[in-house]
């Protein structure tokens, strides 16, 4: 076969059709693969939905001449998966496709699979080629990475603040009250969007009290996160939106376990090692990525550990002169992007796995 096009290209395209999957097949990772006969893409696919078929699976079946297949080669940002779980395995497919050549962004960090997909496919006799890509492979499945490599979800912290650098203006905290809304529209439904991309969202006390959040995802489609509260002595009202049982709600405390409908209460540690447990529970939880909605204290506690991967601050043009100042964040450079009148800051950590 001629082979003149580099296999990069092929793995760009691997990629974005992965990315079609974000918000829909957590637990899984985003998949994408492409067939090429001869210089050709002859057929794609991706994973579309948990519990449905693979990229792998999709993008074979798809061809519509199956002899070009002894021919091809498949291209995949992870590795395929040699074990039976929701679906059957996908290398033992490509195997009986006759497909005699696969390309693979990045090893799966997941021990179900760790290598043994690769091996059970140079094991039939096929040219395995690993390692294309490998750092925009695994960066797009970073929720996934770090929950197999670091037993922890990837944790995106989140919040806005005023131009003169207020996360909330000053509020009695001794009765429930309403959002002090800082971005505008555009923000608001890109926040909504953010939270059909991850499995889970987290709040402290006094936000759950001072804003009675719903914590869904209202402005956008999709799956709602599960919502999660600190309420370590459990003094939350329960007529707070948070427990209307309209989503899964995990309540972290200090008192009890116990089940009521889809709300969890789970009991921690709330000594020296209060982050780590609550780490440990959601990682049992298996829920691979959360975002920190606040308040300020549940923020500076995550950023003070130096436990989080990313940071979305946006500065909305409200001015409140006194308030609450906002979290910071040093030594880390961030991206900027404009939302209309909203200026968005991503903070990143390294991604190194």
């Amino acid at each position: 076969m001629n082979h003149n096009i580099p296999d990069e290209i092929y793995l760009k395209r691997c990629l974005e059709l992965a990315a079609e999957g974000m918000g829909n097949v957590a637990p899984n990772p985003m998949v994408g693969s492409v067939i090429v006969h001869h210089n050709l893409i002859i057929s794609e696919g991706y994973h579309r939905r948990y519990g449905e078929a693979h990229a792998e699976v999709n993008a074979i079946r798809s061809v519509s001449d199956i002899s070009l297949l002894k021919e091809s080669k498949l291209y995949v940002n992870l590795e395929p998966c040699s074990h039976s779980g929701k679906t059957p395995p996908c290398t033992d497919l490509i195997i009986a496709s006759g497909i005699p050549e696969v390309v693979v962004g990045t090893r799966d960090p997941n021990p179900l699979v760790a290598g043994r997909g690769i091996e059970k496919l140079v094991t039939a006799g096929i040219n395995v080629t690993t390692g294309v890509l490998e750092d925009q492979c695994s960066f797009l499945n970073r929720r996934f990475f770090t929950y197999h490599m670091k037993k922890r979800p990837y944790i995106i912290l989140k919040w806005a603040k005023s131009r003169d650098g207020m996360i909330d203006m000053m509020r009695e905290n001794d009765c429930v009250s309403k959002p002090v809304w800082i971005s505008n529209e555009v923000s608001k439904m890109l926040v909504h969007k953010w939270r059909s991309e991850e499995q889970g969202i987290i709040v402290g006390t006094n936000t759950a009290l001072l804003d009675n959040p719903k914590l869904n995802i209202r402005e956008w489609s999709g799956s709602d996160p599960v919502r999660m509260v600190i309420d370590k002595d459990l003094l939350l009202p329960r007529s707070l939106n948070l427990f209307d049982n309209s989503q899964d709600t995990l309540v972290f405390n200090d008192i009890c376990d116990k089940a009521e409908g889809r709300i969890k209460y789970i009991k921690i540690d709330f000594g020296i090692s209060f982050l780590s447990d609550l780490m440990n529970h959601i990682y049992s939880e298996q829920i691979q990525s959360v975002i920190v909605e606040g308040g300020k204290m549940v923020l500076e506690t995550f950023i003070g550990e130096g436990l989080w991967d990313e940071a979305r601050v946006i500065t909305g043009d409200k001015i409140f002169h006194r308030g609450v100042p906002s979290p910071v964040i040093h030594n880390v450079e961030p991206e900027e992007y404009r939302i209309m009148d909203d200026v968005l800051h991503i903070y990143r950590q390294s991604f190194q796995y």
